[in-house]
């Protein structure tokens, strides 16, 4: 269904907590792109998760570049679904940074590459995303989807270090996105409520955000 809108929606929330299927559903139903974030073609991630200090600096350069870019493209299009985006990336890497993953130097490095890439926006046709999706789960659900949906180098049941790493920045998210993130209007989905995967949840979302999109005038009014 295309709504002949001039949107760039953005999906942010806690690692395994569904932000792919949703950003899947919401293109199919705008009839636009998505821009996936890095994950299975990473070669970096299953060393990150293998040994923290040796490669978080490496994986925060390696993410900073390709949502960047994502993002660069997202905004030229002015019509397009992004399922992480370069706003979170600096929550990453400072909760790398608090776990002693990450140097001093490291992150003074990555902030002032992020500050570098955030001025750059500022150039762009459209600067900034229309709407943030935020998924909040509590940490019981992302648990639950981290384990169903298989990756080895997530599953923390026998990895107290990975488990403190996921509690951590579980802890982290509310705050980020209620008192940090100024770049967009946000959307929070209750996505312990909502599965997106059953038919009726799936049409309730879809209208929460086509209701919150004609708020912002973005898509023509609902009803």
């Amino acid at each position: 269904m295309n709504k002949g809108g001039d949107y760039v929606i953005v999906l942010g929330g806690m690692i395994g907590v569904g932000k792919t299927t949703y950003a899947e559903m919401i293109a199919n139903h705008l009839d636009s792109d998505v821009f996936y974030e890095s994950v299975d073609d990473n070669p970096l991630l299953d060393k990150f998760y293998h040994n923290k200090k040796r490669w978080a600096f490496a994986l925060q350069i390696y993410f900073l570049n390709k949502r960047f870019k994502s993002i660069k493209e997202a905004l030229i299009d002015r019509n397009n679904v992004l399922d992480r985006s370069i706003y979170e990336d600096a929550l990453f890497a400072r909760i790398n940074y608090e776990d002693g993953n990450m140097s001093q130097a490291e992150f003074d490095c990555y902030l002032d590459l992020l500050d570098n890439m955030m001025e750059e926006l500022e150039g762009m046709p459209k600067k900034a995303p229309d709407l943030f999706i935020y998924l909040q789960a509590s940490f019981e659900t992302i648990e639950e989807r981290i384990e169903k949906r298989g990756r080895d180098f997530e599953q923390f049941d026998h990895n107290p270090e990975l488990e403190h790493y996921m509690r951590n920045l579980h802890s982290r998210y509310d705050d980020w996105v209620f008192n940090h993130y100024d770049a967009s209007e946000i959307l929070v989905i209750d996505a312990d409520r909502y599965d997106v995967t059953k038919q009726e949840d799936a049409k309730e979302v879809l209208l929460m955000i086509d209701k919150r999109l004609a708020e912002l005038e973005k898509i023509e009014a609902i009803g």
